[in-house]
């Protein structure tokens, strides 16, 4: 059976979005919870990378990092204020039912 998509919401990323994928039985971790607020997008990467985590984010600097060839399972990348919180949590979770985590390794999704 192909692994589960896991989720890490980096800081910029509204906790609402965090409860609404746990309300759909989603595995999500934030970086309130794993006491990465205020750390570097490097490390922020390498937490989700070492979870087997898709990171969702507003930042461009991930963008960035993804170009220089750093390491990372997904990005999900959603400019900030471009979409509606709903949207995000749909499309989220649009995401897990139809992608296997495999299927997104090295990739930026773009919401």
């Amino acid at each position: 059976m192909p692994e589960r998509i896991r989720f890490h919401l980096d800081e910029n990323v509204d906790p609402d979005i965090a409860l609404a994928l746990r309300r759909s039985g989603i595995d999500v971790t934030t970086s309130q919870e794993a006491n990465l607020l205020a750390v570097s997008d490097t490390i922020q990467l390498h937490f989700a990378r070492t979870e087997s985590r898709v990171l969702v984010t507003h930042d461009d600097d991930f963008l960035i990092l993804n170009s220089q060839g750093i390491d990372h399972i997904s990005i999900v990348y959603c400019q900030k204020d471009a979409k509606p919180i709903g949207y995000i949590i749909r499309m989220l979770i649009l995401l897990y039912e139809v992608a296997a985590l495999e299927e997104l390794r090295g990739r930026v999704e773009y919401l």
